[in-house]
């Protein structure tokens, strides 16, 4: 599988990065509003979506690897009315966080799956494709700088960019850059995947805090969240739910703060 050249060998472990390292960040300026059509909460009330509900815990049995308990996740994805493309996107996103290898098992489980629902008779919604051009050069650039401002709440700096300037251009270009541009998935679903697949990773506890926090900046509420936390706890892994909740209440005292 080629690639482009953008995307190295060593930009997988990279992305792991994501939105900050915790308090290596330095945000200094509020950013502005980001587009209604990328943050808009997919729901009326205060309650996650039965679809948004399945995301985390998609995102969760991907990252360990867990490959029966993804197999029924990605079913109730579907049932609930996760579109094929949604359900893509979710596991090709999720590469930048979790690793290729994992991206690429998962897909073919989504494969199987959606084979097998075929074989059964059910027609799951194929969705759609990203509707816009991805930009390239200095247009990419400036967008995936801009997304990530959005989604950090202020601009992205500290000395890890300082020791390691390419990573925060890796991030700029290409997460928040030729991903974070495909609209065939809303900022809310992407940031539910994130939230769930780093709660199900020990040891970056600094990034899914980030991830709290940038979920409620893209209009998931403090209650909606705790919804997650909830799920994790009940389907997954007593630990992941754990330090979902504890990454949700600091997220929540720093929004105080």
């Amino acid at each position: 599988m080629a690639t482009d050249t953008r995307s190295s060998a060593a930009l997988p472990a990279l992305m792991a990065l994501c939105l900050s390292v915790g308090a290596m960040f330095s945000l200094t300026t509020q950013a502005a509003e980001a587009p209604k059509s990328m943050t808009t909460p997919q729901t009326t009330g205060q309650a996650l979506s039965s679809k948004q509900q399945t995301i985390p815990l998609i995102a969760a049995f991907m990252a360990t690897s867990d490959m029966p308990n993804l197999n029924a996740a990605l079913n109730q994805g579907l049932d609930a009315g996760l579109t094929i493309s949604e359900t893509r996107e979710i596991l090709v996103q999720l590469y930048a966080y979790v690793g290729f290898p994992r991206s690429l098992n998962a897909l073919n489980e989504l494969m199987t799956v959606v084979q097998a629902r075929q074989q059964r008779g059910i027609e799951d919604a194929p969705g759609r494709e990203p509707g816009r051009a991805i930009p390239v050069g200095d247009e990419l650039l400036a967008a995936g700088t801009a997304n990530q401002t959005k989604i950090s709440g202020a601009p992205v700096k500290g000395p890890v960019f300082e020791f390691a300037p390419v990573i925060n251009q890796f991030l700029q270009t290409h997460l928040f850059g030729d991903i974070f541009e495909r609209d065939n998935l809303d900022w809310q679903s992407r940031e539910l995947a994130t939230v769930g697949a780093l709660a199900a990773t020990p040891g970056v506890e600094p990034q899914l805090r980030a991830h709290m926090a940038a979920s409620l900046r893209v209009g998931l509420s403090a209650a909606q969240l705790g919804e997650v936390t909830e799920q994790l706890k009940k389907h997954g892994d007593a630990q992941t739910a754990e330090r979902a909740n504890a990454a949700l209440k600091d997220a929540l005292a720093a929004s105080k703060s």
